[in-house]
């Protein structure tokens, strides 16, 4: 962005990019996916002694259609499988992904016939937050990664994006 200080005009110059990109940073809506004791700690993350509203995601909805970033706390069967799917597919684009604890990252110590030995094998995973289960300071540094990753992104059609995902 710039400023002129020499002759001050009212005017702010910037980059349409960066200026989309920064509303999209500080208005992340999250849509918790909780299966298990993760969900107790993004519980704790959102209350007021963590406040994830201080990191403009304060808007935690219960609706894909109405969210853009979906948490996924714990443990991930593979009858859970599709309907996540479902709702990550039904998500608003941009749409952004964390995988919150091990459970959701890699399958845990859960390494059975009934578990997803992670997320990432049905829907692109853009941050992964690490331990069992993890505390909410590491979910908030997750979360400031991913506003950093946001704020670096490309106006890109979300058809280009989604193949690009689809890819990796």
């Amino acid at each position: 962005m710039a400023v002129d200080l020499e002759a001050p005009s009212g005017f702010l110059t910037t980059r349409l990019r960066q200026a989309i990109n920064w509303g999209r940073k500080y208005s992340l809506w999250p849509l918790p996916f909780g299966t298990a004791c993760c969900a107790i700690e993004f519980m704790s993350t959102v209350s007021s002694y963590n406040d994830l509203s201080r990191f403009g995601a304060e808007l935690v909805r219960f609706s894909p259609r109405q969210s853009d970033l979906l948490i996924v706390a714990g443990t991930i069967s593979y009858k859970q499988a599709p309907i996540l799917k479902t709702i990550y597919s039904q998500m608003a684009e941009p749409k952004w992904v964390i995988a919150m604890g091990v459970c959701a990252s890699s399958g845990g110590f859960y390494n059975n016939y009934s578990t997803l030995q992670g997320i990432d094998r049905i829907i692109p995973v853009d941050f992964y937050v690490a331990g069992c289960p993890p505390t909410p300071e590491n979910l908030l540094h997750g979360l400031v990664m991913l506003q950093e990753k946001v704020a670096r992104e490309g106006l890109v059609p979300a058809t280009e994006r989604h193949a690009r995902r689809a890819q990796a």
